[in-house]
Order: C-alpha cells, then structure tokens, then sequence
C-alpha cells in the first residue's frame, strides 16, 4: 500500500493507495512546525479508525509546495513508516514531461502532478482548473507538456481580503446561492453575489480567452477541494477529478516501480 501526500499551502492531503484505488484520504492543516510526531499520533489514530494497518503502507511520496514542511513529512516516513519518501520532481522521480515555459524549475509540484495525472486520463488539449489557495489554470498539450497557465487568488483568499480591508463587512460563509439573482439587497447577499458569481465570471471568463488562444478542442479538468462549489452553476467544466494530485502521485510511484 502506497501512501501519498499533497503537501499544499492550506492543507496536507494523506491518502492511502491501493491497486491504483485511493481506499482513504485524511487532510490537515499546513503548518510548517508540525513536527514529524505529531503527523504520525494523528496519522496513526485516524488509520487506526478506519481499520488501515500501519504496517502495510511499503511506500511514501511527497509532493509539496511548502519547502519547510518537506523535512518532517520526510522524516514521517522514515522513523513511522519505515521507508525514504520518495519526492516528486526530484531524482529518481523526475517529471518525465516537457514543461515548455521560461522557468521550468519555478512550476510548483501540485501543478505538475496534476499535469501528468490530467493526460493519463484524458486524450487531446487540457485545461486544468485546480481550486485550492490560488486557483490555476493550466494548459496541458495533447503530447503530455506543460505549456503555461494562470495563477488567480484562491476564493477564500478573495474573501479574506475583502472582509480585512473594509472594516464594515461581516465574514460570510462561500456557498453556492439560493438563486441566480445578481442584484442583492443587503449587505451579505451583495457579498455573497460579488464573491460567488465574480469567481465564475472569471473562471469562464478566463477559460474562454485561454481556448481562444489555443485554438483546437479542448476539455476542462477541474479539482481541489471547492470545484464541487461551482459545479451546478457553470457548464465550464467537462469533469471533475477530485483527487488529480493524488491520483497523479501514484501514477509517478507506479512508474518508478515497473
């Protein structure tokens, strides 16, 4: 059993991975200090709770965009688990695509995971919305490359923004709304409209220039934790792949250990 982490900006994503199937997933806020004690007491409990041997788990993978928290996670693996993590993008788990922009080095590892699961499971021309705390937008060729994207701030991030500039305005929950109304009449449900269907205006607005400028077919990959939260309300997305990092994590152990 292959245990996968997705090491992100707000969250770490621990799944347990099976034949290929994702048979658990656990999350936990990122902190850089955590140590590699704490994750193993909290880690073990929840495996413990789930019926998941401990002992069972002959691999670990990282892949992370928090360099602080990559030395506990690997020390996790090491002292709980028994085995070195395997890091994605570094030897000898390198990419194995072509990235075609000017800093390859500079693409962060949850766009690059995402990148190579998004072809494996889809044929032609990508787009690949990932909601997490930014929101990217990448563009994957019908060969497997990278070719470039957009980073737009997260929707919580936007929230958070608007709610700590303006003194006046209460913090809001992000949900979906109860109608398709644009013109509200208080406060919350001006916020509401502004922050909800502002970040569908962009999404499509943003996918339609991006397809423009490709020019071929393309389909839309949407994951991350609140692409479910647009869903009903836009025809943007062709699917949705909820777990494309894990699933593109265990694609890249799979390869390292044919």
């Amino acid at each position: 059993m292959l245990l996968a982490i997705d090491a992100g900006n707000t969250n770490v994503v621990f799944a347990l991975v099976e034949s290929g199937e994702i048979v658990a997933r656990w999350r936990i806020a990122t902190d850089p200090r955590r140590t590699a004690d704490e994750y193993a007491v909290w880690l073990s409990q929840l495996m413990q709770l789930g019926g998941h041997d401990r002992t069972a788990v002959e691999g670990v993978i990282v892949a992370t965009v928090v360099p602080r928290a990559l030395h506990n996670l690997q020390v996790l693996a090491s002292k709980y688990f028994g085995t070195d993590a395997l890091i994605a993008g570094h030897a000898p788990v390198e990419w194995g695509i072509a990235i075609d922009v000017d800093e390859p080095a500079s693409l962060g590892a949850d766009r690059a995971v995402n990148t190579i699961a998004a072809h494996a499971l889809h044929a032609g021309d990508l787009i690949v919305i990932d909601f997490g705390t930014a929101t990217t937008f990448d563009v994957v060729d019908y060969s497997g490359a990278y070719k470039g994207g957009i980073i737009a701030p997260g929707i919580n991030l936007s929230l958070d923004a608007l709610v700590t500039a303006a003194a006046k305005l209460p913090r809001i929950a992000i949900e979906a709304p109860t109608d398709t109304s644009v013109i509200g009449l208080n406060t919350v449900s001006q916020m509401h409209i502004g922050i909800y269907w502002g970040y569908v205006a962009m999404i499509e607005g943003l996918v339609a220039r991006m397809k423009r400028e490709i020019g071929r077919p393309v389909k839309v990959v949407a994951t991350g934790g609140l692409a479910t939260l647009f869903e009903k309300q836009t025809d943007v997305f062709d699917v949705i792949e909820a777990d494309l990092t894990i699933q593109g994590l265990a694609m890249m152990w799979d390869r390292h250990h044919i």
